[in-house]
């Protein structure tokens, strides 16, 4: 990948300093012991941070701090997001939301947004046990059951248009895809937005075809944590819900499936074995798998391509934008082109 012009330029999160974080707590009552530690997040920049005492009467002396990258979502898109974990927190879906402090979840300091959330650990849910994949089917079913109640009225939908015209035309403008594979990748990427249009989510609502609730929408296993049984509220939980949106239920559901055909089948019939426990499928849905699987695609290549600039991102994907990783995406778009050819799953 060529480097931007704005490279050598400052990034934002260069000015979050240890000392500013701890500031910034420190301005809504938390009072950090020093012990401060990164956690693993691109988009953002969150940290677990120790405090001297606990937050209020009996609350957490551990918490995470979450300081949102900027530009990225408004500050009424991060309160609705804060509104969505606040509701599923009040109808006990294990969901961590963000603590309320000084009145407010939102707070803002040296120029940056930041949230508050109690810590909690976990590791990731074995999903090759059907029992945790049917467990993890109850538990979306039941997040799904709240987001659906109302609409989002600020955050984006999950669609066509944004997850694969529009970074089609930003990935061209930009030059980022590699020049020997450029016209072959965009006769392939056309071929699949034919493909995908006789399925966009968005479209289909507008047919009555199919439903579009709030959702998790980033809902792939490393974004799941699961607490042991032997834990107080054991099972799957999310931490953040960063990249809620509205979008079709099974969004929530294909990412955490894997391996080939026969398994990711099986593995979709012990989701959905959970899931219908609670709420209701549309079997409809599951003609958009791999049209959404091709949105997710076209979309993840403009996401590392608009974050290049951020210096976390060449240190942790250095092999983007390279002629071989371009040349992988014009096998994978040939690969889903057939995929959505294909007959849907039928658990």
């Amino acid at each position: 990948m060529k480097p931007h012009p704005t490279d050598a330029a400052p990034h934002p999160f260069d000015a979050l300093t240890p000392d500013l974080v701890l500031d910034a707590l420190a301005g809504v009552g938390c009072l950090g012991d020093g012990r401060l530690t990164a956690l693993n997040s691109f988009e953002n920049r969150v940290y677990q941070v120790h405090l001297e005492d606990p937050v209020g009467d009996g609350g957490p002396r551990v918490v995470v701090a979450k300081f949102y990258r900027p530009g990225r979502w408004s500050a009424a898109q991060i309160l609705e997001e804060h509104g969505f974990a606040a509701e599923l927190a009040a109808a006990e879906v294990p969901v961590v939301a963000p603590l309320v402090l000084a009145g407010r979840t939102l707070h803002h300091h040296g120029g940056f947004d930041f949230s508050i959330s109690p810590w909690r650990g976990g590791r990731a849910p074995e999903l090759d046990d059907f029992e945790v994949l049917e467990w993890t089917g109850r538990f979306l079913a039941r997040l799904h059951n709240v987001g659906a109640a109302r609409p989002f009225s600020e955050r984006p939908s999950i669609g066509l248009e944004s997850f694969a015209r529009e970074p089609r035309d930003w990935l061209l403008a930009h030059d980022a895809v590699a020049p020997e594979v450029r016209s072959e990748w965009r006769a392939l990427l056309d071929d699949a937005i034919a493909l995908i249009a006789q399925h966009d989510p968005l479209t289909l609502a507008s047919r009555g075809e199919t439903a579009i609730i709030r959702l998790h929408g980033d809902c792939h296993p490393g974004n799941i944590l699961w607490t042991p049984l032997d834990r107080p509220q054991p099972g799957p939980h999310f931490v953040d819900l960063d990249d809620a949106r509205s979008g079709p239920a099974v969004q929530d559901l294909w990412m955490l499936l894997s391996g080939d055909r026969r398994q990711r089948t099986a593995q979709l019939g012990a989701l959905l074995d959970g899931y219908t426990e609670l709420r209701d499928f549309d079997p409809r849905e599951l003609a958009l798998i791999e049209p959404l699987r091709t949105l997710r695609l076209i979309h993840y290549s403009a996401w590392l391509a608009r974050r290049w600039h951020d210096p976390s991102f060449p240190r942790a994907f250095p092999w983007f934008g390279t002629s071989d990783y371009w040349r992988g995406q014009v096998d994978t778009l040939r690969e889903q082109i057939e995929a959505m050819a294909e007959a849907p799953l039928s658990p």
